[in-house]
């Protein structure tokens, strides 16, 4: 029989040598086996370009004394006179403490409740009433903020309001409270009202990550002796983490760019002083009275505060939770 030595083992081989390395895929031919995925992401990629990266080209208007009949080049250049004014304006100041307490406040209760509203209904043991639940506390989330604000400031009216109609029915109050008229009130009105709006449809993100977690992990806590809070507190949440980190950081970033809506249509003239945000503020006192340019500064500073908010955010988190969303 004739005897092979290891000279006669090529080194290609599957017999005792090495295996030969693969050949890494080179760029073109990577793209052409991806192709089919790389064509349905180009719609959301030209949708961001459009809406996102394009408008950046009217931040120069901040930089002008923008007038709409003359061309670009024809716009007179202010420098930073824009940014000057925003910042020596008292009412300035006045819609950055609104803005900044009703963000705050919907940062804590609006992120806090639906973890509570989760981790609740992952305790019930009825699918037909969880499904229930989860279903009739998220629809208020497809309804629209007119219509929010309609059933809002009838629920808190004076002439048949059901607040009202119950606090003198408890004997707490003797006549009705004028609930929309009361600026120290609105705070709370619209956190209230947004918790209402959002908590169900928040809620769904957080049970999709709970349903991750190991089964395994209950089943040894049970063994072990530990209840449902010690459940929820020693797996449930820490299964969760990086969920509510990734979230709780993305929600620091818009910490300023709340919007206007809920603020427009639950407010009157009454409420100016407790109602107005900054999104509101470059509505009334930029486009509606002409100022372009001032409104394009207020919307840079807006922009460029939250983008400095959502880095530090994620800077703090990952020096703590070793986690991080960029």
């Amino acid at each position: 029989m004739e005897t092979l030595t290891t000279s006669d083992i090529s080194p290609n081989s599957n017999g005792g040598g090495s295996p030969a390395p693969k050949k890494k895929k080179g760029l073109w031919k990577l793209l052409a086996q991806q192709k089919y995925l790389y064509l349905m992401s180009l719609p959301f990629v030209i949708w961001v370009f459009v809406f996102s990266y394009l408008p950046l080209w009217g931040w120069t208007m901040a930089f002008q004394n923008y007038k709409p009949a003359r061309s670009f080049g024809e716009q007179k250049w202010v420098g930073f006179e824009q940014f000057v004014e925003l910042f020596s304006d008292e009412r300035f100041y006045l819609v950055m403490r609104n803005t900044l307490a009703m963000s705050l406040m919907g940062l804590v209760f609006g992120f806090v409740v639906p973890i509570i509203f989760a981790l609740l209904l992952n305790e019930l043991r009825a699918v037909m009433f969880k499904k229930f639940v989860q279903t009739v506390s998220y629809l208020p989330h497809f309804v629209s903020w007119v219509v929010v604000a309609g059933i809002i400031t009838k629920v808190l009216s004076t002439e048949g309001g059901a607040v009202n109609q119950l606090l003198m029915l408890l004997n707490i109050i003797d006549e009705p409270i004028q609930f929309m008229a009361k600026g120290n009130l609105f705070w709370y009105i619209v956190t209230v009202s947004d918790i209402w709006k959002e908590m169900g449809w928040n809620t769904i993100i957080y049970l999709a990550a709970i349903t991750g977690i190991d089964l395994e992990l209950y089943e040894a806590s049970r063994v072990d002796g530990a209840g449902r809070i010690k459940q929820m507190w020693h797996i449930t949440l820490p299964g969760i983490r990086s969920t509510i980190s990734v979230l709780l950081i993305m929600s620091i970033g818009h910490l300023i760019s709340i919007g206007f809506e809920k603020q427009f249509l639950l407010g009157n003239s009454l409420t100016t002083d407790y109602h107005e945000v900054l999104d509101l503020y470059a509505l009334n006192y930029g486009l509606n009275m002409g100022r372009f340019s001032y409104g394009t500064a207020i919307g840079i500073f807006n922009s460029v505060v939250s983008v400095i908010l959502l880095f530090t955010a994620n800077g703090i988190f990952k020096k703590i939770t070793k986690e991080s969303i960029m």
